[in-house]
């Protein structure tokens, strides 16, 4: 059955809005989230209709597109799925579904190779290998990391709708150092994906200079706030934010510095096929290695990139940054100083 692009926004909105268990939807929250989401993708101003919302529910319980989504009615006024767990997005394929899909895939790969669609080929490759699978019944040839348990991946829709908007966001957010939640506004500028984990920066409003990095697992609720000002950026040069960070953590005027390191021989191949950052140059070689520098900012993420070599990789300098990794080091040295626990005998306890 064929399903025009509207009401398929329509659904994936009400999807949406019925996964996030933090706000009870009424009929009207639901016409309303629609005729926003039409107006955002499709520049459609004339709102949804209250009789269209119901056909759409409606349509999304019956199994005509295959849903037969859970949708229950409480205190007969909100809406919500009776299982939390359901989505739409969570149905298998069907074979309609599948012939569209090698339609895209056949069109995405006439551009795989140009430079200009550069990002396109891994997306393409995915594509390729689900449909692949899924046709041939067997295991997918392509292994992509991924991490099936990653939190906080259902905010990103609604922070990227916020920033295109520029709609402010009311978080509630704990860190990991944290002892409790707090509360605040939030105008987001840039999604930024880090090993798997993804972020967002913008300013927080409870201090217009407070440039934030907020990790997207660490979020509890999230939702827009039409009623607070969105704070448009004026400060930042967002495609080069991040030129010279390895990871996420950049202060606000946070300058880099030349990185400079020894790779042993035997390793230095694994570098040099793979750098530690696009600034990365092979600067010399003796007995003991190769050396390389890199120009990026000091901060966590690039300490973890270099203490993952352990003792194949020798920091020449900065000083500050030599002296924190010998310093881990040798933190690290002193949990060996002991016998191996499981082979030292318990204490003997009385009784």
């Amino acid at each position: 059955m064929p399903v025009n692009r509207n009401a398929l926004i329509r659904y994936r909105t009400i999807d949406r809005c019925l996964q996030n268990r933090f706000r009870k939807w009424a009929l009207d929250d639901l016409i309303e989230a629609c005729s926003e989401a039409l107006y955002e993708y499709e520049g459609i101003r004339k709102g949804v209709s209250r009789r269209s919302v119901q056909a759409d529910i409606e349509m999304m319980r019956s199994d005509k597109l295959g849903y037969e989504a859970p949708i229950i009615v409480v205190d007969r006024k909100y809406y919500t799925y009776e299982d939390k767990n359901y989505s739409i997005t969570n149905i298998p394929l069907t074979p309609q579904d599948m012939t569209v899909l090698g339609e895209v895939s056949a069109l995405l790969q006439q551009f795989k190779g140009f430079s200009h669609f550069a990002d396109l080929n891994e997306m393409v490759s995915r594509l390729e290998d689900k449909i692949h699978a899924r046709r041939t019944q067997s295991m997918p040839v392509v292994d992509f990391e991924k991490n099936d348990h990653l939190k906080g991946l259902e905010h990103i829709e609604v922070i990227r709708r916020a920033i295109i908007s520029k709609t402010a966001l009311c978080i509630t957010y704990q860190s990991f150092k944290a002892r409790q939640a707090s509360t605040f506004c939030f105008s987001p500028y840039l999604l930024k994906e880090h090993r798997n984990r993804w972020f967002v920066l913008g300013h927080s409003h409870q201090r217009h200079s407070l440039l934030l990095t907020l990790a997207l697992d660490r979020i509890q609720t999230l939702h827009e706030d039409t009623s607070e000002p969105y704070r448009v950026n004026t400060s930042l040069d967002l495609s080069t934010h991040y030129s010279d960070v390895i990871g996420v953590t950049k202060t606000a005027g946070q300058r880099n510095t030349e990185v400079i390191f020894r790779i042993e021989h035997a390793h230095a191949p694994y570098v040099i096929t793979k750098p530690l950052h696009a600034s990365q140059k092979l600067l010399s070689s003796d007995a003991q290695g190769k050396i390389f520098s890199i120009r990026v900012v000091l901060n966590f993420e690039l300490e973890r990139e270099l203490l993952g070599f352990g003792a194949k990789i020798e920091v020449l300098g900065p000083r500050i940054l030599r002296k924190q990794i010998r310093q881990e080091l040798a933190r690290a040295a002193g949990h060996y100083k002991t016998n191996d626990p499981q082979n030292e005998q318990a204490p003997l306890t009385n009784g």
